[in-house]
């Protein structure tokens, strides 16, 4: 069954990620064409909106993907120092505060999206809307905190800790 889900969770990971990185190469576009416009006196039209908002799809949309490949940022000094039990509790609390985080930003964002929704609120230049992101931010965060709730599941059965980069046990 955990084997079945994380195998569905791969692949709504990878679906995330290929769309932060759609943003990535939308954001390198906008830039390359704005900077080339100002050479000739003629800037991109709302190159400031589409970063704006090619960066949230990018940042949230590859969100899961450096969770599941462990690419957070992790201060390991004392690890090896640690027994085992002790490393497992951290990975444990770790993944748990992880899913509270994300599941807290999402619900934030999904109150924020209403609003956006209510005021008909958007960018400054070309009016793109903005709860069209918010809601993408929340799609995101569940897709984020869901891979989180089934490391835990997995720490809390007995599955194997992950290993810093370049870290033996």
């Amino acid at each position: 069954m955990l084997r079945t889900l994380d195998k569905v969770a791969a692949g709504v990971i990878a679906l995330a990620a290929i769309v932060g990185t759609i943003g990535l190469i939308a954001e390198v576009v906008v830039i390359l064409i704005d900077v080339i416009g100002r050479y000739f006196g003629t800037p991109l039209r709302g190159a400031q909106d589409i970063t704006q908002m090619g960066m949230v799809v990018l940042v949230f949309g590859g969100m899961a993907l450096c969770d599941r490949l462990n690419g957070h940022i992790a201060v390991d000094l004392f690890e090896r120092a640690f027994p085992t039990w002790l490393i497992r509790l951290t990975d444990i609390l770790a993944a748990a505060s992880g899913v509270a985080i994300f599941l807290g930003i999402a619900w934030n964002m999904w109150k924020s999206a209403a609003i956006s929704q209510m005021l008909n609120l958007s960018t400054n230049i070309i009016n793109l809307p903005k709860d069209w992101f918010q809601y993408f931010v929340v799609v995101c965060c569940v897709i984020t905190a869901a891979g989180m709730l089934l490391r835990l599941i997995s720490l809390l059965l007995g599955g194997p800790l992950r290993q810093a980069e370049g870290h033996a046990s």
